[in-house]
């Protein structure tokens, strides 16, 4: 009986150890971090940035988002809150925007706050190829990347994780 609760005992925590990887067998990514000057996406685990990747961001992207169509992309602290494939855009990762904060202050404004603020890939465009999109800002204010790296990104960030959008 020792050594079954001894060996349950080793599997769970094997076990343990296997959810805080990715599947790139090292750390897992605790927060992503958007720096919208630099065009960056950092994934990051604690406190330690593993891969940096190349955005586009929405076609106004200086200042934060302050209505819906106003084509910024958000700043400030979200989640990853859910996902999804998309025929136009390859993978979605959506980000919580509006929080409380953005509902007040397009409240205060009398405009709607906007949503459906993702992390996309690029579309399969024949007349543009990808690297077109890769190049400028070209969003309604969702972040997009390079397909592969969509794909990379998608395996490595969980739902609820953190997201900073920093100016």
């Amino acid at each position: 009986m020792r050594r079954l609760l001894a060996l349950l005992c080793l599997s769970l925590s094997l076990a343990a150890q296997a959810s805080t990887t990715n599947s790139l067998d090292g750390p897992s990514v605790d927060k992503v971090l958007v720096v919208k000057s630099e065009r960056k996406l950092q994934l990051i685990s604690r406190g330690q940035t593993l891969k940096s990747y190349r955005i586009s961001l929405g076609k106004q992207p200086n200042g934060a988002k302050q209505r819906e169509g106003d084509l910024r992309t958000p700043e400030g602290l979200y989640w990853i809150d859910w996902r999804k494939t998309s025929e136009k855009y390859q993978l979605s990762l959506h980000i919580s925007y509006p929080n409380a904060r953005d509902i007040a202050k397009a409240r205060d404004q009398g405009v709607p706050a906007g949503g459906m603020i993702m992390i996309h890939g690029t579309p399969l465009d024949e007349e543009y190829p990808e690297w077109f999109f890769h190049t400028l800002d070209w969003t309604e204010g969702c972040i997009a990347m390079k397909n592969s790296d969509m794909r990379e990104v998608w395996t490595l960030v969980k739902d609820g994780t953190l997201i900073e959008i920093r100016p």
